[in-house]
């Protein structure tokens, strides 16, 4: 048994522990709010178990080591790590309810799951760091589109008629412990400028890689084009947040837009070469 899947699955258990604690004391009628340090600190441990298990799996050899559950238990190990230095700034503990419990089942698929495959020339430090860069980017615009996609649903809570607290449902009170839309507003902001970063990093070491190896800026491939779409997209976005100050449902369309072009650069060569392209 690898030390990767050991480290998954002690970090499963401490999400796991953690996740029933929070959900028992709202189900006693609680709150989240507040949570203190210990609970803090309880999320900083299970994250270094996570991390720990991510570097062992992916990263322990010469070359890089990925797997679709792997991807994953990066994707949100990244978005926990937002959040907790998020936490330090503003209080979001609400977040804690979806974001523990998702990271229980990924870190539980990344040490049952511990399939995947050697990439191939990742023994070149450019393409190395190129690729890690790369899966960062994925993950945080990844956590950027699901935080998008809560805000949208927080929205259309607050629009329904208001139950007394003995008549709401669980997902209820999971979304009215959840922080205010304007502090989600500006989380969701913080995220996409990392990412945003993270992409034009990405973008500029893929660009390195690609010279040493064959000698091209750029390939003109799928990958490229949609990398580059995206790109263009956030940095829209951004710029349009900063000039004309957009938010709500025009930020929510261009960061769901740039997260599927994104999509189809790292997941969609088959979408794209058979409905696109109309190739086998």
């Amino acid at each position: 048994m690898s030390l990767g899947i050991v480290f998954h699955a002690a970090a499963a258990l401490a999400y796991a522990v953690l996740a029933a604690a929070l959900w028992r004391r709202l189900q006693g009628a609680g709150s989240v709010e507040k949570t203190g340090r210990i609970a803090r600190a309880c999320l900083l441990g299970a994250l270094v178990l996570h991390g720990a298990g991510l570097q062992q799996a992916m990263l322990s050899g010469p070359h890089l080591f990925i797997g679709w559950a792997l991807a994953l238990s990066a994707a949100v190990w990244l978005g926990l790590v937002v959040f907790w230095l998020e936490s330090l700034l503003v209080r979001i503990d609400g977040l804690q309810l979806l974001l523990v419990p998702a990271a229980t089942l990924v870190c539980a698929l990344a040490a049952l799951f511990p399939q995947g495959q050697l990439v191939p020339h990742a023994d070149n430090s450019w393409l190395r760091l190129h690729l890690l860069i790369a899966l960062a980017a994925y993950a945080l615009i990844t956590v950027a589109a699901l935080h998008a996609l809560l805000m949208a649903l927080l929205d259309r809570h607050l629009h329904r008629p208001l139950d007394t607290p003995t008549e709401r449902s669980i997902v209820g009170r999971v979304l009215d412990a959840q922080p205010p839309l304007l502090v989600q507003e500006q989380l969701l902001f913080r995220v996409i400028w990392i990412g945003f970063v993270v992409l034009t990093a990405a973008v500029a070491s893929g660009s390195v890689a690609s010279m040493q190896l064959t000698g091209k800026i750029l390939p003109f491939d799928h990958k490229t084009v949609f990398t580059l779409l995206s790109w263009i997209t956030f940095g829209v976005l951004l710029l349009g947040r900063h000039i004309r100050g957009w938010r709500g449902r025009v930020a929510l369309r261009w960061t769901l837009t740039g997260f599927a072009f994104l999509i189809l650069a790292y997941t969609g060569s088959r979408f794209v070469l058979e409905v696109i392209l109309h190739r086998s």
